[in-house]
């Protein structure tokens, strides 16, 4: 029997932190992953400061608390937004595909989805991977990649080896 999915969920936003704004983003992770029987481990809201982010990541995967933490805010153009600065700092390996993925199919929604700078990659045996804000981005982006980073958390995690069978959708 395979061990339980575990997910930490950072929400990035200074208005956030310090409740003049509700998380709908983080929280909507929290319950979408709760639905599809992940435990979350962590679910933190912290301001756009670079050395929250970074490390709040880098502890979390250090620590091996979880299989995948998603980040949610702090990717667009804003002087504060530095969520991917502070992500690359942390990562060892990129994963491109899921952030390029992410973008195009938010195309077919909106073109301002190429605004997102959020990254994806690998610390240790935990993929991070940087969401914008919005909870309509938010609710997209998982909706497109929840298939393909639950195999890719297998495969990191040793608990599947073969990456040659098709996806189901």
């Amino acid at each position: 029997m395979k061990k339980a999915y575990t997910v930490s969920v950072i929400t990035v936003s200074d208005k956030c932190s310090k409740g003049l704004r509700e998380d709908r983003s983080g929280s909507y992770l929290v319950d979408f992953f709760k639905e599809n029987n992940w435990e979350v481990t962590n679910y933190i809201v912290i301001p756009d400061e670079y050395e929250l982010i970074f490390n709040n990541i880098k502890n979390i995967c250090d620590n091996k608390n979880t299989d995948l933490i998603i980040t949610t805010g702090g990717t667009g153009f804003s002087v504060r937004d530095i969520t991917p600065e502070a992500t690359k700092a942390v990562i060892e390996r990129e994963v491109p595909g899921i952030s390029e993925f992410i973008r195009s199919e938010g195309q077919k929604k909106t073109p301002r989805s190429i605004l997102s700078r959020g990254i994806s990659g690998i610390r240790k045996r935990t993929l991070i991977i940087n969401f914008p804000g919005s909870i309509k981005a938010v609710k997209e982006s998982i909706e497109a990649i929840f298939k393909a980073v639950v195999h890719g958390v297998d495969i990191l995690t040793n608990r599947d080896t073969e990456c040659g069978e098709e996806i189901k959708q």
